[in-house]
């Protein structure tokens, strides 16, 4: 698989809705996570990233503008034990309380399909990562409506053993922008990791579209000790 440039394909799509990268640093020290999220409507992008225990969760910026908060406010980051949950939905805790009830990444996942947001159904895009032992791996998910019919939900998930140093994985939610929004296609894009955790959060926000862009959480996770740090950067706080 080529090797894309994160920052062109970023560039190149004014809206790629919201994002998951995962993989390592270039170095081979960090398991590195990356989420956004983008918005078209004012509802949208009313949001900012706060910190909750070890994840985050969105939050209402101005909360007097706030209308419909089914599929905008949610946890997008959990962490549990050995395992890192990303994803762009409520289906963090899902995959929390599976994994705490021995099911599997994939297991955990089967109890949901894309989000009911016709016209566009917007794929549920999911990632996990496991650092233990002084070993990482990592997972990527998404569910998606056949081809824009909700009768059908299409369900792929992509496992990563040992990944190289320096290569990560992006999957996103939409192809590009649209109405309705067309989704995701293929497997996740084989994109290049930095080592310094500013340069890769300036590079992935700069990247953004500058209207659409709300929110960016990048974290850096020790593989060796599991001690780590995080970013975060909130377009209405900026």
């Amino acid at each position: 698989m080529k090797m894309l440039s994160l920052e062109q394909e970023l560039k190149g799509n004014a809206y790629p809705g919201r994002g998951i990268v995962i993989g390592k640093s270039e170095d081979g020290k960090y398991a590195v996570t990356a989420y956004f999220i983008m918005g078209r409507s004012e509802n949208s992008r009313n949001r900012v990233f706060v910190t909750e225990g070890d994840g985050i969760r969105t939050q209402a910026y101005d909360p007097s503008k706030l209308t419909d908060p089914s599929l905008i406010i949610y946890a997008p980051v959990r962490v549990l034990g050995k395992e890192t949950i990303v994803t762009n939905g409520d289906q963090t805790d899902t995959v929390y309380d599976g994994i705490s009830k021995g099911l599997t990444f994939e297991q955990s996942l089967r109890s949901r399909e894309f989000e009911p947001d016709a016209p566009n159904y917007t794929p549920r895009i999911s990632g996990m990562l496991t650092v233990e032992n002084g070993r990482f791996d990592y997972q990527m998910s998404i569910l998606k409506s056949n081809n824009g019919n909700p009768a059908a939900c299409n369900r792929y998930t992509f496992s990563y053993e040992n990944p190289v140093a320096g290569e990560g994985h992006f999957i996103h939610t939409y192809l590009c922008d649209g109405n309705p929004l067309p989704s995701f296609e293929g497997e996740p894009k084989l994109v290049a990791i930095q080592d310094n955790i500013e340069i890769f959060t300036e590079l992935l926000w700069n990247s953004l579209n500058a209207d659409n862009k709300v929110s960016l959480f990048v974290r850096y996770i020790n593989i060796e000790t599991g001690e780590y740090e995080t970013k975060i950067v909130n377009k209405n706080e900026a």
